[in-house]
């Protein structure tokens, strides 16, 4: 029994793989039809679909962070305030730029909640 609610809560606030963009058509369906939105330095690119859960992409380069470290904890805070706000988004494909020079940790993760719950008005 504890495992069955365990694999219902991991499928709701978890971030499998149909709740990612990975395709390029996908990405690039995102930058050329979606809506734009910047706000704190973050750039997003959205688009409302039919059906389904919501997806999150992210966009970072050496260019972000020199270090491949960096990168990867910036994604993870980029992830976690997603997973967070997942619920509330509908269908909604998001594709995340962090700013240049972007610092990881508990004041980009609070910023990135509040941008992606405005997504949702």
């Amino acid at each position: 029994m504890l495992r069955n609610s365990k694999q219902a809560r991991q499928s709701r606030f978890g971030l499998g793989a149909e709740r990612r963009l990975v395709r390029k058509a996908d990405f690039e369906r995102l930058l050329g039809a979606g809506s734009r939105k910047s706000q704190s330095g973050f750039t997003l690119f959205f688009l409302m679909r039919a059906a389904g859960p919501p997806r999150l992409g992210i966009l970072i380069s050496r260019k972000h962070a020199a270090r491949a470290t960096v990168r990867n904890r910036i994604k993870r805070c980029i992830r976690e305030a997603f997973r967070m706000e997942q619920a509330a988004l509908g269908a909604l494909d998001v594709l995340v730029r962090p700013p240049y020079g972007a610092r990881p940790g508990a004041p980009m993760l609070r910023r990135l909640r509040e941008i992606f719950s405005g997504l949702r008005r």
